[in-house]
């Protein structure tokens, strides 16, 4: 994904977008466990969007991303098994 793509995003987008990316990285990371992963560039390629997304969010001003990351997880979390 391009910077410019992520750039035209809203922030609430962005937040979105980067938990989806930690998501596919986890997944990507469990295919070379088990060696499934055809092209072991993904997984670079997926460190790099995180890394696009995060400096992004950080441009805009944005602080405790991390924070922001683990509350929408536990509100989701909290939804499935309410």
């Amino acid at each position: 994904m391009k910077a410019s793509e992520l750039r035209m995003m809203k922030t609430p987008e962005l937040h979105a977008e980067l938990d989806q990316l930690r998501r596919h990285l986890f997944d990507l990371r469990s295919q070379s466990v088990t060696e499934k992963l055809e092209n072991p560039y993904q997984l670079k390629d997926a460190g790099r969007n995180i890394a696009r997304v995060l400096t992004i969010l950080r441009e805009r001003g944005e602080t405790g991303i991390e924070e922001k990351q683990y509350h929408l997880e536990s509100a989701a979390t909290h939804r499935k098994g309410g």
